[in-house]
């Protein structure tokens, strides 16, 4: 009983903990007009995980791996409708144009930094074709995306290895999302600020369908960063072509998931919204810039017989389009809000954004 009481505490503080976890409506800050899910995490879309392991080690290794899996079954067997849209293309996402092509994902995303690419490929191979069913699998797609840490972590020394990948995958959970320095997130930087991951969805009224939208982001870029409408990059005196001309090149990879039954031609309509919702922060997409969008739908019905079932018609789509600009926005908010101060390679230190400051401009 005892036992009992224990388990049933460390529950508890893990729940609040949770949701005490820094983000901007915490701070008192709600974006947009729709409501969030339960977790506001693109984990509130039904079937959907994320895994991370977070690299730090020393003084100079600051990286890390995040998974997202759609569903978790046999992603190669039961594939997802999907689609590619690219905002800037100074980047590496591998396995795009596969998913472009066929309109459909069959591998878990996997988010890293710019020299480990080749790391997360190598992870979801050993991760995926062991599966029970893949015995006879010679050709898999892999989906990795990554930016570029190298300001704070040690790139050149490559320290995620594909066993940080396949970790990353296994450790995968529905429920709350960890944000800021964590995963891939670990050595980012946004808007001169420390970035990181960030997480937000939207829950559709019943008269609209009832669907979620959930987006998490890899926030690496720069620009005049903006909160709500208000010029908070301005007015702290930190943007880009002030302190530093190279703030504003970086890049941000963007995942869009929704339980809406949207084919791949719908989807990559919604991943082009995203950039719209990146924009509202304030992000330019410079020209050092890799702004990658990959959307996915879990829809049981598209993922059981897609040729068969009626997708939701243009019609339809506005509200998911409402729906991932208001995510993308609030996620990439909340990758700021969640991260902290970090040091660094080369004893290099990026400072967090300033929240009491910033809610200060929101209680005026």
């Amino acid at each position: 009983m005892r036992y009992s009481l224990v388990l049933i505490a460390l529950a508890l503080i893990f729940h609040s903990s949770a949701q005490a976890q820094n983000s901007a409506r915490n701070n008192g800050i709600s974006l947009g007009v729709l409501n969030p899910g339960k977790w506001n995490a693109i984990t509130d879309v039904p079937g959907v995980s994320v895994g991370q392991v977070t690299l730090v080690e020393g003084a100079d290794i600051r990286t890390g791996v995040t998974a997202i899996l759609p569903h978790p079954g046999n992603l190669f067997q039961q594939k997802v409708p999907a689609a590619v849209y690219v905002g800037n293309g100074f980047g590496k996402l591998a396995g795009s144009t596969q998913v472009q092509e066929l309109g459909n994902l069959e591998s878990p995303i996997i988010l890293t930094n710019t020299l480990s690419v080749a790391a997360g490929m190598e992870g979801i191979l050993d991760y995926m074709l062991f599966l029970e069913g893949n015995e006879e699998v010679g050709s898999l797609n892999a989906v990795v995306g990554e930016t570029n840490d190298g300001y704070l972590n040690d790139i050149r020394g490559r320290h995620v290895k594909r066993e940080h990948v396949t970790e990353a995958i296994k450790k995968a959970k529905t429920g709350p999302v960890k944000e800021g320095n964590v995963g891939a997130g670990t050595g980012t930087i946004c808007f001169g600020f420390k970035g990181g991951i960030g997480t937000a969805s939207r829950k559709l009224p019943e008269n609209l369908g009832g669907y979620t939208i959930g987006v998490l982001v890899q926030s690496n870029f720069g620009g005049v960063l903006q909160i709500g409408g208000q010029p908070v990059g301005k007015i702290l005196g930190q943007y880009s072509f002030k302190n530093q001309l190279e703030s504003a090149d970086g890049s941000c990879m963007i995942v869009v998931a929704t339980d809406a039954p949207v084919d791949a031609r719908n989807l990559e309509r919604m991943a082009k919204r995203a950039m719209m919702g990146l924009a509202r922060t304030g992000g330019i997409a410079s020209n050092g810039s890799g702004d990658y969008v990959v959307a996915f739908s879990t829809s049981k019905e598209l993922i059981a017989s897609p040729l068969n079932v009626a997708a939701l018609d243009n019609n339809a789509i506005t509200p998911l389009f409402l729906a991932a600009i208001e995510a993308t926005e609030e996620a990439i908010i909340n990758s700021l809000f969640a991260a902290e101060d970090m040091k660094g390679k080369n004893g290099r230190q990026v400072k967090a954004l300033p929240k009491e400051k910033v809610k200060e401009l929101f209680s005026e």
